[in-house]
């Protein structure tokens, strides 16, 4: 199978001001085509020359790992995206799961965004549903994923430098802040 960068659900320019038409073409069009070529160049020959994107993440180790897990974090990254999102918060069954696990929306960010910005290095913030329903935040590493420990990831923020340097210089939490407000939940609710 060979893989190939999708087109985005909305334009580069259309995130604006929030994540510059720079910041986008440079990362998805730039950055993840690069991961597409790696994994691309990677998987011939391999078992995993015929997978899904998510059978990589699950069962790869090393480089194909690697690349096939930054092709689907970022997939899944810049779709959770709308240029106005039509609400600014969950509802419905993802709104009560999140107060169950986290008391109130406002707990849930404030501890989402906490797990973001002080991730060290490189790598994802995680909104996650576990076996039993309940909600969580991880934090990943590098290409980390939590298909790999068998959670379902609903929200993702990538705090990888290349998602924010441009825009925001050093300013993580000034990035993470806007990435709320980006974040279309009725794309996050399909996902729980």
């Amino acid at each position: 199978m060979k893989y190939e960068l999708q087109a985005l659900p909305y334009a580069a320019d259309a995130l604006a001001p929030k994540m510059s038409e720079t910041t986008v073409n440079l990362h998805w069009g730039k950055h993840v085509q690069t991961y597409i070529n790696n994994l691309n160049g990677l998987i011939p020959g391999t078992p995993f020359e015929d997978a899904s994107l998510e059978e990589i993440v699950k069962k790869a180790e090393g480089p194909i790992f690697n690349n096939g897990a930054q092709v689907w974090n970022h997939t899944f990254f810049f779709w959770q995206f709308a240029p106005k999102p039509a609400a600014s918060k969950p509802s419905g069954a993802l709104a009560a799961a999140i107060d169950k696990s986290f008391g109130s929306f406002d707990a849930f960010k404030e501890q989402f965004t906490k797990a973001a910005v002080t991730l060290f290095g490189s790598g994802w913030a995680w909104l996650v549903k576990k076996e039993d329903g309940s909600l969580g935040i991880v934090q990943e590493s590098n290409a980390g994923n939590p298909l790999k420990k068998g959670l379902v990831p609903v929200l993702t923020c990538d705090v990888w430098e290349h998602s924010y340097y441009v825009d925001y210089q050093n300013r993580r939490a000034d990035f993470v802040a806007t990435f709320w407000e980006l974040v279309d939940w009725s794309v996050v609710e399909k996902r729980y």
